[in-house]
């Protein structure tokens, strides 16, 4: 069998590489910036030589920042290894869907599933009147992002102010949404095929939660609800695994903030024990246990 990581060389793609080596396969490392296609002869896609064509899976672990054209043509190629029979995990499709924050909560609630409410505009007064619609309390998030880099908290019209006109300077899309106080805690679940396999209650410093800013954690085994929504979630972005981020609201129930469809499980392992890698490339291979 003939399965490849692409990514860079962190801990992540050494966990996976670790994991199929375990069932006897030795996965190369391969950079997505490096990508070549083809068309009108072979090999219809390479990286650095490394012909995949004929590759059972490739484990897509990182996908770097670039420009539109760039990280569109990566995703073509992606789509392009799909079609020739390559089984991609997650597929170019879900990680479209992943990255961009307003796409994932319009599935989300296209699916059923309780989001915040959150109003995306390129117009600065527009976003000033969303600041007030939702309450004078909200986040500010880039419409993609990740680990919660780039959210800003806003709670006062004169800052509301500042902070929209300078994202209106450099020509970036206003994502506003209300804040719902977790105390700085929610819910981490994760979810390789149809199942959750293990989850998280994290705990930050401040309202964010993010382990990577300082936050901690504690083993949470998902309840029927918030399970149901995690696999929802992550089937209404279209993907195979992901970790999902939940937050406990008033009455008992459950909004979903965020899909992560290159997701890191360090922290999971971490407090769990839970050989994520392991369980991915279970079902990466048809072996799920």
């Amino acid at each position: 069998m003939k399965v490849a990581v692409i990514g860079q060389d962190g801990w992540h793609t050494r966990d996976l590489q670790a994991a199929l080596a375990r069932r006897g396969v030795a996965a190369p490392c391969l950079r997505v910036t490096r990508l070549e296609a083809r068309l009108g002869a072979g090999p219809k896609v390479a990286v650095e030589g490394e012909v995949l064509d004929g590759y059972d899976a490739v484990l897509l672990r990182a996908l770097p920042g670039g420009s539109l054209e760039q990280i569109v043509y990566r995703m073509d190629a992606l789509r392009r290894l799909e079609n020739l029979g390559v089984r991609v995990l997650n597929p170019a499709r879900s990680i479209e869907h992943g990255v961009d924050k307003y796409y994932t909560a319009s599935l989300l609630e296209d699916a059923g599933v309780p989001t915040p409410r959150t109003i995306v505009t390129e117009r600065f007064d527009e976003a000033l009147a969303a600041f007030e619609e939702l309450g004078g309390d909200v986040i500010v998030k880039p419409l993609f992002g990740s680990e919660g880099r780039g959210m800003v908290r806003v709670s006062d019209p004169d800052l509301a102010y500042r902070v929209f006109r300078a994202l209106e300077l450099s020509r970036y899309v206003f994502c506003v949404q209300e804040f719902i106080s977790p105390g700085g805690r929610d819910i981490r679940a994760f979810v390789v095929g149809d199942r959750v396999i293990g989850g998280m209650v994290r705990q930050g410093r401040g309202w964010k939660s993010n382990m990577s800013q300082g936050g901690t954690a504690t083993p949470l085994v998902p309840e029927s609800q918030a399970a149901e929504m995690a696999l929802a979630a992550v089937r209404a972005v279209g993907a195979d695994y992901g970790g999902v981020d939940l937050l406990p609201t008033q009455g008992g129930g459950y909004s979903v903030l965020e899909v992560n469809t290159i997701p890191g499980w360090r922290g999971l392992r971490e407090t769990t024990g839970i050989d994520v890698a392991q369980l991915v490339v279970d079902y990466a291979l048809g072996e799920e246990t």
